[in-house]
């Protein structure tokens, strides 16, 4: 039984939280992100939308090819020739941004976006008790899930691309 203090407490924090998503409501606009969706380094935007994040009102749409290689990542489907290899990399890069081979130097983890986010999230109380009852970690797994079975995908399709003697990017860099 949840007692009158938990209830009420749970209350005032989605209270507070809905005044902080109010300023990220007005600032959403609807349209899809072009930057890849491993590109985390949040911007002015994704910063004012963390409370919706949170809440799982603004969710991360989930691209039809990752969808696709959770299902069959390992299937050669239509890829006969190198060239049709070289569209299905191509189209995994635009969505995942690039991989490990031609990645370059890494990016530092702290960037004045990683600090406001963080600024953000810390006026919300209990906010990863929330983001899991609002399913919005449950929504961050499934993306990342996601993006894992496309990274196997290019990984696989590099791999026979290798074995084809086709050239970059259906290949390794």
């Amino acid at each position: 039984m949840v007692s009158f203090r938990s209830a009420a407490l749970r209350a005032a924090s989605m209270a507070i939280y809905a005044a902080a998503a109010a300023p990220a409501i007005l600032l959403a606009q609807s349209g899809q992100s072009s930057k890849p969706v491993t590109d985390n380094n949040p911007d002015a935007r994704a910063v004012a939308e963390t409370p919706l994040t949170d809440l799982n009102v603004k969710k991360g749409e989930i691209p039809p090819i990752l969808l696709r290689a959770q299902q069959e990542p390992y299937t050669l489907a239509g890829l006969k020739s190198c060239k049709a290899i070289v569209r299905e990399v191509g189209r995994l890069n635009s969505v995942l941004g690039d991989d490990v081979d031609i990645a370059g130097k890494p990016k530092p983890n702290t960037s004045p976006g990683h600090v406001a986010q963080s600024v953000v999230g810390s006026f919300i109380p209990f906010r990863g008790v929330i983001r899991e009852v609002s399913g919005a970690s449950a929504e961050q797994r499934r993306m990342n899930a996601a993006i894992q079975a496309g990274m196997a995908r290019r990984g696989f399709l590099k791999g026979v691309g290798l074995m084809r003697h086709c050239p970059y990017p259906a290949r390794p860099g």
